[in-house]
């Protein structure tokens, strides 16, 4: 067992090792679908049910649809018109005739034509019991306390009412990335959504022919004034131009360019060329003068790879050099026939050094002629840059002139083809736009869709049921396994104790003829002695094995069951523990010390008239105040609280504790002490150094993992001497739900066969 001092790391790096490894733990998760299964089921059929009763109240509507198809090509030239040449992105035009279709203008333009204000058919329309409108009307407080007066529509807001209503109804969606749009309309009538979705076409259609007259008509006008205004700019700009030239002498060759700049481009251009062929001279010589001067008698060059001569030569040189080295590794260095072929090898070499000269001269006159004419081009540039130079200033100023005429005289025509086209289209107007597809009479009602409404139904309330199930899982912080013990406490589990009905728990139940016996008590301290075979006294003969492991050199020894809060059992569980230890034929002293609130006492030793208090404030004899059992042969020692004890932990610290203790241990195996919660009271901590072990009680389901922690975590001492923790009041067929794959109550069904209830 783990030190105080090193639970707390423990417990957290076990926590977070276990997130790690396991980070969707599907054991975890089918076991909380197991317990939260009817909250999501309950929500989905009650959210099903409201779906139904939407489905019998909702008005059938009907849709009607068309197709209209945007011909981008007729639009160019408003555009070109609107921004100067730059067509409008794809995608937004297509966007914004989707809005127009839904706009205010379209919707006013269909009441209109339609006469839908006087329409009996479009004006009845009725709402559904969940519809929005029906919402909106309930949560309009002011028409609640308006008089019928007041709210009379005139013939204004009648016609804004069917606008908003034609408007609310319309949905327009474009197909796919091309540039047809599907427009539908949805009306309680079959013949009235056919109606208005071919109007909405048609007005559509006339909409966009009357905006492109006017659009074209407003920049004829505009263009008028505008051309003009960039003629009379153009003619003078021309005129400057040419003034300007002949005044300065100013000839072009012909391109648009000065004579003496196209003069000084080609000698650059012919210098540039001479540069690069100096350089490749410069480098040729370079190269073969670096291998001559390093005597590299296998260095290549381009003509010396060309020149029959020099092959020859290298031929032979490395056929005396292989004759060569055979004989020396066959003969020696100094045999006459090597010696003959060293000299052999180098006569060639000599007289292949002589060609690469020979070519190193014929490099040198290259790069003399290259470097000849390169100076001679330098010199013209030189002097053509000059003479460009002289008129520089007259160039720019010239150049200015130009761009501005030219500017001018492209806006010019610009502006003059433009109108053109704007002349045309005024008198010729096409519409941009055309029906593919018109609007028929739907044969049967678009929604709503009954199937599919309760099945959304249905999974909105599983979905809000799945949160009110996560919700109560993660309030769940109470212990549920003997695994929730090992890895929050550090402490084994010795068991689960199932929750027991007291039906009966009357004081009278006790022997008349020895008023010194036990109470018989209710159904809750008597279960060990009805059930010994059950799951129940197992758990306490597995505490009791884990008692005697731990104090195993103690002869008698004194034993100490606690629990964090009241009311988890602690006192059920000491009676019974006490009760099974006497039953296997061990001596055995049940002691009440819990002094403020005697569980024990009220439970089996309600009539006794002294006790523990009397014992160790008065030293009065243990066997005067016990009471027996005259079946298990259990001794009993009650605390008979006729008043406060507010000193209690004094009294449990005290010497007089201590001799009641030494004088119980020569009588008796086993001391079971009922103590006090620790929350509430520091009696379990000032008794503590008195006992040999503890057994820890915790409610199942109800005692949060973080107030168990604390107290035990706040007593160390007592933490040492834990042998272990029982969890009882449990639900077996809730706990049945918390089970999970590989643990100990997984295989419950399999060893319940060992244990008998009846």
């Amino acid at each position: 067992m783990l030190s105080p001092d090193k639970l707390t790391p423990r417990i957290d790096a076990s926590r977070d090792t276990g997130n790690e490894a396991d980070f969707i733990d599907f054991d975890k998760l089918i076991a909380i679908v197991r317990r939260q299964w009817r909250i999501v089921a309950v929500c989905a059929f009650a959210f099903a049910i409201l779906g139904v009763v939407y489905v019998l109240t909702a008005v059938p509507v009907y849709t009607a649809e068309t197709k209209v198809l945007i011909d981008r090509s007729d639009n160019q030239m408003i555009n070109q018109l609107a921004a100067f040449g730059q067509l409008d992105d794809d995608e937004g035009t297509v966007l914004s005739q989707v809005e127009l279709l839904k706009s205010d203008t379209i919707a006013y333009a269909v009441v209109d034509k339609l006469k839908l204000v006087d329409d009996p058919v479009f004006t009845a329309q009725k709402n559904s019991l969940f519809s929005v409108a029906t919402l909106k009307s309930l949560l309009n407080f002011r028409s609640w306390f308006a008089d019928d007066g007041a709210v009379a529509p005139d013939a204004e807001m009648k016609r804004r009412w069917a606008a908003e209503t034609v408007a609310g109804n319309i949905d327009v969606e474009r197909v796919g990335k091309s540039y047809v749009l599907d427009l539908s309309y949805t009306s309680q009538s079959p013949d009235l959504a056919r109606e208005i979705a071919a109007a909405i076409a048609d007005v559509y259609l006339v909409d966009k022919l009357n905006s492109k007259y006017e659009a074209t008509r407003r920049a004829g006008e505009w263009l008028q004034e505008r051309i003009e205004e960039l003629r009379q700019q153009a003619l003078d700009t021309d005129l400057a131009v040419q003034k300007f030239r002949s005044e300065h002498g100013l000839v072009e060759a012909g391109s648009g360019t000065l004579l003496s700049e196209q003069q000084l481009s080609e000698l650059n251009s012919q210098l540039i060329k001479a540069q690069a062929e100096t350089a490749q001279a410069e480098a040729k010589y370079t190269r073969i003068k670096s291998i001559i001067e390093a005597k590299q008698t296998d260095a290549i060059v381009t003509d010396v790879l060309d020149s029959s001569i020099s092959n020859d030569l290298r031929k032979k040189y490395l056929e005396a050099s292989k004759l060569e080295a055979e004989i020396e590794a066959r003969l020696g260095p100094d045999h006459v026939q090597a010696v003959r072929l060293r000299a052999e090898m180098a006569e060639y070499e000599r007289l292949m050094f002589d060609e690469l000269n020979r070519i190193a001269e014929s490099y040198q006159s290259e790069l003399t002629v290259a470097q000849s004419r390169e100076k001679s081009l330098r010199d013209s540039v030189d002097k053509a840059t000059g003479v460009a130079a002289t008129a520089g200033e007259t160039q720019v100023q010239l150049r200015e002139l130009e761009r501005t005429r030219d500017t001018y005289k492209n806006l010019y025509q610009s502006f003059l083809a433009r109108y053109q086209e704007a002349i045309q289209q005024q008198s010729f107007p096409i519409t941009a736009a055309r029906i593919i597809t018109t609007a028929e009479t739907p044969t049967k009602p678009s929604a709503p869709k009954r199937s599919l409404v309760i099945a959304f139904a249905m999974f909105l309330g599983c979905a809000f049921g799945s949160g009110i199930g996560a919700f109560r899982e993660f309030r769940d912080r109470f212990f549920r396994t003997g695994d929730d013990v090992k890895d929050m406490l550090d402490v084994e589990s010795l068991g689960v104790m199932p929750l027991i009905e007291n039906n009966v728990d009357d004081p009278t139940l006790v022997d008349p003829g020895n008023p010194r016996s036990i109470a018989r008590g209710g159904k809750t301290t008597t279960y060990v002695e009805e059930h010994p075979l059950s799951a129940f006294a197992e758990t306490l003969r597995s505490a009791k094995i884990a008692i005697d492991i731990s104090a195993s050199d103690q002869r008698c020894k004194v034993i100490g069951v606690v629990s964090s809060l009241p009311g988890e059992g602690k006192s059920t569980t000491a009676i019974n523990f006490a009760k099974l230890l006497a039953m296997q034929g061990a001596r055995c002293l049940l002691i009440d010390a819990d002094m403020r609130n005697p569980g024990a006492t009220r439970a089996i030793g309600r009539h006794a008239e002294a006790g523990l208090l009397e014992a160790i404030v008065d030293n009065r004899p243990l066997k005067d105040l016990i009471l027996l059992d005259p079946k298990t042969k259990l001794a009993f020692l009650p605390t008979v609280a006729r008043y406060r004890v507010p000193h209690s932990s004094e009294l449990l610290a005290s010497r007089g504790m201590d001799q009641l203790l030494e004088f119980a241990r020569q009588s008796f195996d086993y001391i079971i002490v009922d103590l006090p919660p620790l929350a509430p009271v520091v009696d379990a901590r000032a008794i503590n150094p008195k006992l040999d072990a503890v057994v820890f009680v915790i409610e199942w389901g109800k005692t949060s993992r973080k107030v168990v922690q604390s107290t035990l975590l706040s007593e160390p001492d007592l933490y040492t001497k834990c042998v272990g923790a029982i969890l009882t009041k449990v639900d077996p067929a809730q706990m049945k739900l918390y089970r999970t794959f590989g643990s100990s109550e997984y295989y419950y069904k399999r060893y319940s066969r060992y244990y008998t209830e009846s």
